[in-house]
Parts: C-alpha cells; structure tokens; sequence
C-alpha cells in the first residue's frame, strides 16, 4: 500500500466499498477491507493535505507587484 500512487489507492478504496456494499464478504473479511479502507482514507487525506499547503497563488497586485498568497479550497469551488 504504501508504493501505489494517489489515484491507485483511490481506486483500491473504491474497490473496498464496492466489496463491502455488496455484502458477499463473511464478517472476518469484510473487517480487514474495513481496517485497509481507512488506512487508504487516511492516507489520501494526508497527502491531500500536504498537496494543499503547497498550493500557492500569484496574484497580481495595485502596485503591480505579484504577491503569493495561500490556497483557499473554498474559494477555489
């Protein structure tokens, strides 16, 4: 888990829910997709937030000076 990419641990997620969701897994099983799919949430929300805090904006000024100014993913949608 830790070597597959963002967009790999998105899509194993998305195969857990869909595996949990159908309800075909014995209980045993169905607990570790559960323990695996928050371990995956997790770590997608930490690199999120890491790729977040790196996001930077230039925006150009009065004076014309560029000035950078923290993301704002609110403001974004």
């Amino acid at each position: 888990m830790e070597n597959m990419s963002f967009e790999q641990s998105l899509a194993r997620l998305d195969e857990i829910v869909k595996l949990l969701e159908s309800g075909n897994a014995p209980l045993e099983e169905s607990m570790k997709l559960y323990e695996e799919g928050i371990a995956l949430v997790r770590r997608c929300n930490g690199e999120l937030e890491r790729t977040e805090a790196k996001i930077k904006l230039l925006q150009s000024g009065e004076n014309g000076k560029m000035t950078v100014v923290d993301f704002d993913a609110e403001e974004a949608n």
